[in-house]
């Protein structure tokens, strides 16, 4: 199946900014400046649930997941990742990896709905990619 006609849902569209394509998933980030919210979604059509992956592109998912949770427990100092694959609003299978702290708006509860999103300043958003510049590419 052609990734070419691999479309992201408007929500996600709206509500995150393109980081980087890896060879499975788009890596985005949330326009949410309270924590440092990622996302991977599989560049595939019509994805709802990991089990609608081929075994393949589950183990990539999990490698690329690692990959992604691995860099931000270092290099964001994370108490805790929170990774899920919730979905009840946005359908298209996409996982969140969220990067969470004892003194952050939401703690110790998930972040869903809890203090409106804050979308980063150019600056913020400029610092965050630099961080991220050191993120290489899973294979």
């Amino acid at each position: 199946m052609s990734h070419h006609e691999f479309k992201l849902a408007s929500e996600l569209e709206r509500d995150s900014i393109w980081l980087a394509d890896w060879p499975l998933c788009q890596l985005r980030v949330q326009n949410d400046a309270n924590y440092p919210w990622f996302v991977l979604i599989p560049r595939r059509l019509d994805m709802v649930e990991i089990i609608d992956l081929s075994a393949t592109e589950r183990q990539q998912l999990w490698h690329e997941s690692m990959h992604l949770s691995t860099f931000l427990k270092v290099e964001f100092q994370a108490k805790k990742l929170n990774v899920a694959a919730l979905g009840n609003m946005v359908p298209q299978l996409h996982l969140h990896h969220i990067v969470r702290y004892e003194n952050d708006s939401a703690w110790p509860a998930p972040v869903w709905g809890k203090v409106p999103a804050r979308a980063y300043s150019e600056t913020a958003l400029q610092q965050l990619k630099q961080k991220l510049a050191l993120l290489t590419s899973p294979s």
